[in-house]
């Protein structure tokens, strides 16, 4: 549930270098595959990322103890993992529609049944791995590795999880101006801040992509290009906003199950506006598989309403791992695919061998006599 995978970036700059035949070129001393400065940078920044999880988890702990993370977890069931993983299914078909729509937009189509699968391990790399974004990141690398295009492969990605949080954005601003919350006093300001994103989002987006041969225009030409072929084509933009409102929906769901399992008794109409906002957390890259941010906003609001931080953590902790536990077929996608490229190179390894053996193809074949 991350905005945007950080090699979107590195993938615009591919593109506008490719579009006028301009190769990346590499800084004298360094060998090919090091990034120099910009590599140091993005491993700096990492690791800045997963010291901010550790960091918010540190300071519940110690606050909270680990108490109420332990009885959160005593309190799931197994029909409370079992829901999960239906509203998973539905969730995970919507999403993987949706960069379906976005990548044929782009010109790198992926079939349907092979965007269930691969979305599903990205989930599962999300959610075991720090950051949060490396599985889209694999996933958008190996899709274009397949279609031939690094670049539109994880632009499709990239644009495709945008346009899902930006349907978010929008649900929570609606469900958060309707509904009494912790941050209700705030929201004309926030709506006032988010028309003007929109005004200007629509202003680009309207307005004529800029020429030149710079790496800026150039980007902004392909950015443009993508918003107008992947996201707001007619034929798809209606089903890429169905799609995301019912993955939306669907984790809003999971939240509330999660909040039941750990025991809050809340109405569903006092817990939805804490679920749209700890949605919302959960999009800060700053996290140890899914962990941090989300349980320490959890547990803020849940004070904030008088529910406790305590139940505010315990909740966030079982909706951790009802969504582990729903991403687990993802695994077993990412097992089999590794067996299935380790056959494939045993067998070219082997086939390698035979073609090395000296006069292979000049000892004619000779039966055996069997007495």
């Amino acid at each position: 549930m991350n905005l945007i995978h950080p090699d979107l970036r590195t993938s615009y700059r591919a593109a506008a270098d490719a579009e006028v035949g301009i190769g990346q070129t590499r800084k004298p001393g360094l060998r090919e595959g090091e990034g120099g400065d910009g590599a140091m940078s993005r491993s700096a920044w990492a690791c800045v990322r997963v010291l901010s999880g550790a960091a918010i988890l540190a300071v519940l702990f110690w606050r909270l103890g680990t108490g109420p993370l332990l009885d959160g977890l005593r309190t799931i069931s197994g029909w409370s993992l079992v829901a999960a993983a239906g509203i998973a299914l539905v969730t995970t078909v919507c999403s993987a529609w949706r960069w379906s729509l976005v990548a044929r937009g782009l010109g790198v189509a992926v079939p349907l049944p092979a965007a269930i699968a691969a979305y599903y391990r990205s989930q599962f790399l999300n959610t075991a791995l720090p950051g949060g974004v490396l599985g889209d990141v694999h996933r958008g690398l190996q899709h274009g590795r397949d279609a031939g295009d690094v670049s539109r492969g994880l632009r499709a990605v990239g644009w495709e999880r945008l346009a899902g949080q930006v349907v978010q954005v929008v649900l929570a601003l609606i469900v958060l101006f309707a509904l009494p919350s912790p941050v209700r006093s705030s929201m004309p300001a926030v709506l006032a801040i988010a028309a003007l994103c929109v005004l200007g989002a629509v202003g680009l987006i309207r307005a004529r992509p800029p020429r030149g041969t710079s790496r800026w225009a150039r980007t902004l030409r392909t950015a443009s290009s993508d918003v107008r072929a992947g996201v707001l084509a007619p034929r798809t933009r209606a089903a890429i906003v169905l799609g995301s409102v019912v993955v939306v929906a669907g984790h809003a769901a999971t939240f509330l199950i999660a909040a039941r399992t750990a025991g809050a008794t809340a109405s569903s109409l006092r817990l939805l506006p804490l679920a749209m906002l700890v949605l919302l957390a959960m999009t800060v890259p700053t996290n140890i598989g899914g962990w941090g941010p989300r349980e320490g906003v959890a547990a803020w609001l849940f004070a904030a309403t008088g529910l406790g931080a305590a139940q505010g953590l315990a909740v966030a902790a079982v909706y951790g791992v009802l969504v582990l536990a729903a991403s687990l077929p993802g695994a077993a996608v990412l097992a089999i695919s590794w067996l299935g490229s380790s056959s494939r190179g045993s067998a070219h390894a082997a086939g390698s061998q035979l073609e090395e053996l000296p006069g292979k193809a000049d000892v004619p074949h000779q039966p055996v006599l069997v007495a």
